[in-house]
């Protein structure tokens, strides 16, 4: 009589553990351990879809695939976004199949054996286990969410067919609750609330109040040059005014114009080179007055925005 395979039976997972490898995954461990520590939350919010396998653990996990698949994952650092879309895909399956990650370098020994026994040659190394068999899925490299998807709808037929029907017990964590938004500034919302009703003198006037109260409000001079900029391009006819700044190069109004003209419609770097142009070319009130203007732009834009310290840059070598 045929004696049954028992659990487990299909993974060639024997081997010596060195004392190199074995200090090397204690080293790991601690350092998971420690990273856990300084976030909680993280361990609070664990799947009940999604486990981490050890050596220890790792003929308990492989056991149960007699009651529902399991689909190993060998990772390592760096996988990092591709080993997540599979943590999120246990969810989305809702414990239709058990999730095995093995840490690579918290479990050298247990991934070298596992690669042997898969026959593979890289990490990170995917396969399915039913009834104790190997199903390898993919290695070297992480699938889509979608091509991932459709293997695991294929890893269920299998199971199905081999009589694996069964769920993992628990449900999948609740979505994280998106932080509350602390209310803004009374004269923010008020000159927010203006510029939506199109009354920009309002919004104006809001953002004035604001930078009155306390002069280092940055929401609110963005807010103000932001306003300024509408207000100033407000009712202006974009062809007109593209004719009239190209009949006159030497038009300083005209240009600043043009610049307004070209920051509303997207064409950031061009408003700020029709500026810097102005500021290298002139001197005087009309320098300054392009320079200033240049200036209000680099608050519209955020003065973090690599376009505006590139421009910021290029400002500074021609006025010195």
């Amino acid at each position: 009589m045929t004696q049954p395979t028992p659990p487990g039976a299909g993974l060639n997972l024997r081997g010596a553990v060195d004392l190199g490898a074995l200090a090397a995954r204690n080293s790991r461990r601690e350092e998971v351990a420690r990273r856990a520590a300084a976030d909680p939350a993280a361990v609070q919010q664990a799947s009940p879809f999604v486990v981490d396998v050890t050596e220890e653990s790792f003929t308990e996990v492989v056991q149960s695939s007699v009651s529902f698949p399991v689909v190993l994952d060998l990772w390592a650092e760096g996988y990092d976004t591709g080993a997540e879309v599979l943590s999120q895909l246990a969810d989305e399956f809702g414990g239709r199949f058990l999730l095995g990650r093995i840490d690579a370098q918290a479990e050298p020994a247990l991934a070298q054996s596992l690669v042997q026994s898969l026959q593979a040659r890289a990490v990170p190394l995917v396969a399915a286990i039913v009834k104790g068999q190997p199903l390898p899925l993919f290695t070297g490299a992480y699938p889509s969410a979608e091509e991932g998807r459709q293997l695991l709808e294929e890893v269920l037929r299998v199971a199905e067919a081999n009589g694996v029907t069964g769920r993992v017990p628990g449900e999948a964590p609740a979505a994280a609750e998106e932080p509350e938004q602390p209310a803004p500034p009374p004269l923010h919302a008020e000159a927010r609330a203006a510029v939506e009703a199109g009354d920009l003198d309002a919004a104006a006037a809001a953002w004035q109040k604001a930078l009155a109260n306390d002069p280092r409000d940055e929401a609110a001079t963005e807010g103000l040059a932001r306003v300024g900029v509408l207000r100033r391009v407000q009712g202006v006819d974009l062809g007109r005014a593209r004719a009239a700044a190209a009949e006159a190069p030497d038009d300083v109004a005209a240009q600043l114009v043009v610049a307004d003209l070209d920051l509303v419609g997207g064409h950031v770097e061009d408003a700020f080179e029709r500026l810097l142009r102005i500021v290298q070319r002139t001197a005087g009130e009309d320098r300054d007055a392009a320079r200033t203007h240049l200036l209000e732009l680099f608050a519209v834009v955020g003065t973090s925005d690599p376009r505006v310290v590139k421009a910021r840059a290029a400002l500074s070598r021609a006025l010195f």
